[in-house]
């Protein structure tokens, strides 16, 4: 498959950069950086464009996610985004927050979770490595299920209810995505799913899943129920390599998943289509240390990293993975050497370690 606004054959990469609310001004800089390094030893650029987005974008137009970001967007490929901090907004901004909107709006179905632990990190599980496909548009995420408005709504004050949204063509699409990552991996895809309880919404999920699975015979496959797998990631993590669900399980499952390794600041991930992708770490805006420049980069670095990988077997291009292997590689030897950010008992800064990856790879 070829590349809307990337040519596969040039040498410079458009990448379109939201900093995002919190800590978003400091990781996001640190991993351009890192990846400017990577692709540049590799024989490529990166023109990265800054579009407005999140509390500096409500300041500026009045909204967090401005029409002319929106529009932008349309024309990358790729994108680098931090976290927001909706929580922080005008009320009536807060919802629905911005990251839901850009899943939403651009149909990035697949949300990509690894969780793995590294050489230097004391980590929950030491032996953890596993990748969580997150289905990313429907599912019991009441901000995606609806045209207009929110899949919530309150027929009286005292009465709260939700819409879970399960398809047979959201399920086959992101079991596909299971599927094909198992082949690159270790060959064992778990669905997860709750149809002992959730019979027709999540039993949907597991039977199409289990359908697909028909079309890798050399793939593994079992299921779980979502609150047994949760106990099993902290009991026997070693023994699952792809987890796939819907997207609330999916969300619970990879924090747990990320703790487990080590830490969320070490936990990256893409939302991705079959032609535009996003890299946004697994963790929040932490105001609370935002400005400190202690915050972790390690999670929105190996997200682009991931990024790169995505456009790399989506392109052909070679190039861009093995700068995505070197970034890897890289922030793999940073940590082992023990130059780690406070979160993980160290007192290196967010610059001090982005520094220390772009040196290894230059």
């Amino acid at each position: 498959m070829t590349s809307k606004h990337n040519d596969d054959h040039s040498d410079v990469l458009r990448v379109a950069v939201l900093e995002g609310d919190g800590v978003g001004p400091e990781v996001v800089p640190v991993a351009m950086d890192v990846a400017k390094a990577a692709l540049a030893a590799h024989g490529l650029t990166v023109d990265a464009v800054p579009l407005a987005y999140g509390a500096t974008a409500i300041d500026s137009d009045g909204t967090p996610l401005p029409a002319a970001t929106l529009d932008s967007l349309e024309r990358f490929d790729l994108w680098v985004v931090g976290p927001h901090d909706n929580a922080a907004y005008p009320r009536e901004l807060q919802t629905p927050p911005p990251g839901a909107v850009l899943r939403k709006q651009f149909g990035l179905y697949a949300n990509l979770r690894p969780a793995q632990a590294l050489s230097g990190v004391a980590a929950t599980s030491p032996d953890i490595d596993v990748l969580i496909v997150r289905e990313n548009s429907e599912g019991f995420y009441a901000d995606r299920n609806m045209t207009i408005g929110s899949g919530e709504f309150m027929p009286t004050p005292d009465i709260a209810m939700a819409v879970g949204v399960v398809t047979r063509a959201a399920s086959q699409r992101i079991a596909v995505e299971a599927f094909d990552a198992a082949r690159r991996r270790r060959g064992h895809v778990t669905i997860v799913h709750k149809a002992n309880v959730l019979a027709l919404t999540t039993g949907l999920f597991r039977d199409v899943c289990l359908e697909v699975a028909k079309d890798y015979p050399d793939v593994r496959v079992d299921t779980e129920h979502v609150d047994a797998m949760a106990a099993l990631l902290v009991r026997r993590p070693a023994e699952y390599d792809v987890i796939v669900t819907e997207n609330l399980f999916g969300d619970i499952l990879s924090d747990l998943a990320g703790e487990l390794s080590g830490s969320l600041g070490l936990a990256p991930s893409i939302n991705a289509s079959h032609t535009q992708a996003m890299a946004q770490a697994v963790h929040g805006a932490a105001p609370t240390i935002a400005g400190t420049g202690t915050a972790n980069p390690v999670a929105m670095i190996l997200s682009v990293a991931m990024l790169l990988r995505w456009h790399g077997r989506r392109s052909g291009d070679a190039r861009a993975e093995a700068a995505a292997d070197a970034i890897d590689g890289a922030v793999a030897h940073v940590l082992a050497d023990g130059t780690v950010t406070a979160d993980l008992g160290g007192k290196a800064s967010t610059r001090d370690f982005g520094a220390a990856v772009v040196a290894h790879l230059t």
